[in-house]
């Protein structure tokens, strides 16, 4: 453990979820986008992309179970593992006169939902908020240390 730990956690967390809030800001960007990668000569609509965490080093239950042993070990904070795209099914939009409709006249628009998404983006949001307070928070801790010897 070091002097700087918590703030080496809120920084990494900042990290992360400034990219959750990128590719929410992406999805939203692309909700309409119809033709976003050609995939056998047939042009597929935007996919939703889905940001995966997971804890930077050991998981929550042993640092959990040292810190109740009084090892004193802390986590090292979380990153990013993978960006992946949603395999939700397209959805289907009536409008024949699309040059992108079917021979149905069903257009496939991307599987983005709006409403998911800014569920995203306000967790993002807050998440990254707590953690600027927290890492002010544990800023203010180090400065009345070095207070002590004045």
């Amino acid at each position: 453990m070091t002097i700087f730990s918590g703030v080496n956690a809120s920084a990494s967390a900042l990290t992360a979820q400034r990219l959750r809030m990128d590719v929410v800001s992406s999805n939203l960007a692309n909700m309409d986008t119809t033709r976003a990668k050609q995939v056998d000569g047939n042009w597929e609509p935007y996919r939703r992309k889905l940001v995966t965490l997971q804890p930077s080093g050991e998981s929550f239950s042993s640092i959990l179970n040292s810190s109740m042993n009084s090892s004193g070990k802390l986590g090292n904070g979380v990153k990013v593992t993978k960006i992946t795209e949603d395999e939700t099914p397209f959805n289907l939009q009536y409008d024949p006169t699309n040059p992108d409709a079917n021979d149905n006249g069903y257009v496939q628009t991307p599987n983005v939902d709006p409403l998911k998404e800014m569920v995203d983006l306000i967790s993002s949001s807050r998440s990254y908020e707590a953690n600027v307070t927290a890492l002010n928070a544990n800023k203010s801790m180090l400065m009345k240390a070095l207070e002590i010897g004045k």
